[in-house]
């Protein structure tokens, strides 16, 4: 049995007095330290999974996390979404020790986690500033910081660099993996970005389009630690034109479905 386990797990919405089966009969394991990413067409129940992995979604099936059923959010996933959700009104340090503080930690404490967290994603000389005094790619470091500093056993993160620029896109991506390297989370990523996928993960989960179901389960042979120039590689290469094909494949098929 591994870290993360899903068995028998379907996801059914009702919509206009219809009912839209989201995913069906869906299985897959993640061993501890893995970084696995989801990929897969619009719609085909991707964040869906990854929510009810956080137990915000509620279906079908059994999802197991370190040996417990989950059953509602807790504290042993965190989880990261495209919307950063800040706090407009606390400092980046209030923000990343907001969690902290609402457990019941001592200020001294959780402001020593918060400078550490801080520090991690190299933003410690701006924990006195506000959130509208940064960019977006600052906002979503200050929230991996946030995420990071309650300790989850797993990272469950929901196109999480979507909104940013291509540029800093890149640069996200590159201290994510620094930052990956150093803590080894357990972590779930659910991106649109073959590119992205290939640059962070072990293994990379191809969707079938909706009901979503595993079309491809493919370990990603490139080195680490990988620096930009990996998206240079012929096996790079080879691998994205894979799994585009196969993405195309399901795309076409959801579209004649339709």
């Amino acid at each position: 049995m591994g870290f993360m386990t899903a068995s028998g797990v379907g996801k059914t919405f009702e919509r206009d007095g219809k009912s839209v089966v989201a995913i069906a009969d869906f299985n897959l394991t993640l061993e501890a330290g893995e970084f696995v990413s989801i990929v897969g067409p619009s719609g085909c129940g991707k964040s869906t999974f990854l929510h009810m992995v956080g137990g915000f979604e509620k279906g079908e099936g059994t999802i197991v996390v370190a040996d417990q059923r989950v059953t509602s959010p807790g504290p042993d996933r965190g989880m990261l979404f495209q919307d950063y959700a800040l706090f407009p009104w606390r400092s980046v340090i209030g923000n990343v020790a907001w969690a902290l503080e609402a457990q019941g930690m001592g200020r001294a404490q959780r402001n020593a986690v918060a400078e550490k967290y801080l520090a991690l994603v190299g933003l410690s000389q701006f924990r006195d500033a506000y959130p509208s005094e940064l960019s977006g790619g600052m906002q979503q470091r200050v929230a991996l910081a946030r995420v990071l500093a309650f300790e989850p056993h797993m990272l469950l993160m929901d196109e999480p660099f979507g909104a940013l620029d291509a540029q800093t896109r890149e640069l996200m991506q590159e201290e994510l993996t620094e930052i990956w390297q150093q803590n080894r989370r357990t972590v779930l990523f659910v991106t649109h970005d073959i590119d992205e996928a290939l640059y962070l993960s072990d293994r990379i989960i191809v969707f079938t389009a909706r009901p979503g179901r595993i079309k491809a389960d493919m370990r990603i042979d490139l080195p680490r630690p990988r620096g930009a120039d990996i998206r240079k590689s012929g096996r790079f290469t080879e691998y994205r034109n894979q799994i585009w094909d196969m993405l195309r494949e399901e795309v076409l098929r959801a579209k004649a479905g339709s």
